[in-house]
């Protein structure tokens, strides 16, 4: 699949450029992998893949505990959308296969 392997994104959030990277791999319908960002590693939940469209959970604790919400589109080598992060809001994405 199109979304296979791994990845850099960069999410533009008020605390400034917050940067992660992703391992995915599509399996049908079900987008499963880990993502990793301030030391940090986890399974991404709730993955899903439809053509170019991209959607998945990730919990994290630091710097409150809350769930983000990505969602997005991948195009060739590059993708980008938007993470809502709880009631804080929703903030622009993008990154690049590594």
């Amino acid at each position: 699949m199109a979304v296979d392997g791994k990845w850099e994104i960069v999410i533009n959030s008020p605390m400034g450029a917050q940067k992660s990277e992703l391992n995915f791999k599509a399996e049908g319908g079900a987008l499963k992998g880990t993502g990793t960002a301030q030391g940090n590693s986890q399974e991404i939940a709730d993955g899903k893949i439809d053509g170019d469209n991209v959607s998945w959970k990730v919990s994290i604790t630091s710097p409150f505990p809350m769930t983000l919400e990505f969602a997005g589109t991948v195009s060739g080598d590059a993708m980008s959308g938007n993470v809502k992060a709880g009631n804080f809001g929703s903030f622009p994405w993008s990154g690049t296969r590594a």
